[in-house]
């Protein structure tokens, strides 16, 4: 029997039937402030375009957003500076920023030397 997945404490059910306030009692200092604080304009749209519904994914650069509740099982289109990255909310991501799920920098994976990158490559054998 898999293990029922908590969120602390409470249960998806209990988080989908509560209230935003009682929410925001739930998350961290820093998220709770800034929902304390209001949703900024493009914030607002996001969420809106998640309630409507149509079916299509959400395309935004919010990645300041906090993932709530009524955002979970949608897709959302993150940018990251350079492309949208497609994040499927799931119930892990619910109280962290959508900008956690898009990373904004591809790691460095350093391979051998171009030709002329150094004095020793001069002896590399071209394949």
């Amino acid at each position: 029997m898999p293990k029922e997945f908590r969120w602390r404490g409470k249960t998806a059910e209990e988080l989908q039937s509560m209230s935003m306030d009682e929410f925001i009692r739930l998350l961290p200092a820093r998220m709770r402030r800034s929902l304390r604080r209001g949703l900024t304009d493009e914030q607002r749209k996001v969420l809106e375009k998640l309630r409507k519904g149509d079916g299509r994914p959400v395309r935004t650069h919010a990645r300041d957003l906090v993932i709530l509740p009524e955002m979970l099982g949608k897709t959302i289109y993150c940018y990251t500076g350079k492309e949208f990255k497609e994040v499927k909310i799931n119930e892990q991501m619910r109280g962290h920023y959508l900008g956690e799920y898009a990373i904004t920098m591809t790691p460095v994976r350093h391979g051998r030397p171009g030709i002329g990158a150094s004095r020793s490559s001069m002896y590399i054998p071209l394949k």
